[in-house]
């Protein structure tokens, strides 16, 4: 009899597709297949957070994502906001959102090309890692990288929506008064800096999806790869 029972079952295994076993869980997951479904879930979530980054308001609305004054302006801003110059700052800030909403607009093809290009030597460990193991994996072996490509596209979105004008108009204001210390203008690198970090957090957040809610694993293979953790 369990000759018979070994038999019928070893029927059934070879009768099953490469594919089918794989879904079944009988074979074992490689390097590859891993490496390939975290490379799959970053750039599913670069897409998606470019996607809500960029929206109308997309950081300005979001408390974890919004842009606001420089650290070292705040004594700008308190100062000139009791001067009056509240709704010349608020314009500003505005618009610094939304250069970023622009440039995150066009931030998917660099993210896409940094995740594709990237070798995940320890995938196993950032797959049993936590849950946003591959997004920091990516911030760690590509962040300056990104930073020096998606810089000139902050630029652009600045100078596009005045933002650099609005915010000079406002530290020309407040350099002018009497007894205080210049704050430097240059908003670039202080926006490119928050863009990117912004895109970040929202790509963590949906690599959390993607590890616990099936229904956000868009390929077979990410099924396959994140269902061995649930």
């Amino acid at each position: 009899m369990k000759l018979a029972i070994f038999s019928l079952a070893m029927l059934a295994l070879l009768s099953c597709s490469g594919k089918e076993l794989q879904d079944s869980g009988l074979v074992p997951l490689s390097e590859a297949e891993v490496s390939q479904a975290l490379k799959d879930a970053l750039s599913r979530g670069i897409s998606t957070s470019a996607a809500s980054a960029s929206r109308v308001n997309g950081y300005l609305d979001n408390p974890q994502l919004r842009i606001g004054l420089p650290a070292d302006a705040d004594k700008l801003e308190n100062t000139l906001r009791n001067l009056g110059f509240g709704a010349q700052i608020d314009r500003a800030e505005q618009q610094m959102n939304r250069a970023a909403e622009q440039a995150a607009a066009r931030a998917k093809p660099i993210f896409i090309r940094a995740i594709t290009s990237m070798s995940i030597d320890d995938a196993f460990d950032i797959l049993e890692g936590e849950q946003d193991a591959a997004t920091r994996y990516l911030i760690d072996e590509s962040y300056d990288e990104l930073q020096d490509q998606f810089r000139p596209i902050v630029v652009a979105a600045l100078d596009e929506t005045s933002a650099t004008r609005y915010y000079g108009e406002i530290v020309k204001r407040y350099n002018a008064l009497p007894l205080v210390f210049d704050v430097d203008p240059d908003l670039a690198d202080y926006v490119t800096e928050k863009a990117i970090d912004g895109l970040f957090l929202l790509m963590a957040q949906e690599e959390a999806r993607i590890r616990t809610i099936s229904s956000a694993r868009s390929t077979r293979l990410m099924k396959r790869v994140f269902g061995s953790l649930d």
